[in-house]
């Protein structure tokens, strides 16, 4: 868990107010009971975490697909290509939506802007190294100084579920 108190604090109040404004529907599904408090979200969301990511299309239609994520000081982070469809979409529309779902125990779902994250330094790429290294070698540091673009979701409305078997 990388979160400070103050991260844990802002993601308690990004819960509590994504809830006090959610519709019946979803509140007679995400019950008190399976709903993760921010301390629980941190403690689940380590290593990378599969994203279905939806990006704004020029013509507004919504646009998902897969990215490795990271849940990294209480948000989303994700990178791509810079010449990627996903990089220009997110260029002229940050809009997005994610949702880590790794099977029907747990969802985490974001609703937010895309903004830039900087990798060229500092705590967010010691933990990108920390966790990609491992798995793909020390070519994976010269991936990330090839020019990924990464963002960081800074989410407007955030929803846990958690229903253990």
């Amino acid at each position: 868990m990388r979160e400070s108190p103050d991260d844990v604090a802002a993601l308690q109040d990004l819960l509590d107010r994504s809830y006090a404004a959610a519709g019946p529907h979803l509140l007679r599904i995400h019950t008190p009971e399976r709903r993760l408090t921010a301390e629980q979200v941190c403690s689940r969301l380590t290593g990378m975490c599969l994203l279905a990511l939806a990006t704004v299309s020029s013509a507004g239609r919504p646009v998902v697909g897969p990215v490795d994520g990271i849940f990294f000081r209480g948000a989303f982070h994700f990178g791509s290509s810079p010449d990627s469809v996903r990089a220009r979409q997110i260029a002229a529309r940050p809009w997005v939506s994610a949702t880590h779902l790794p099977g029907e125990e747990l969802a985490v779902t974001v609703h937010g802007r895309a903004e830039p994250a900087d990798t060229s330094a500092g705590e967010l790429r010691n933990t990108l190294l920390e966790i990609y290294t491992p798995r793909y070698g020390e070519q994976w540091v010269d991936f990330l100084d090839s020019g990924p673009v990464y963002w960081r979701i800074a989410a407007e409305r955030m929803f846990t579920f958690s229903m253990p078997s």
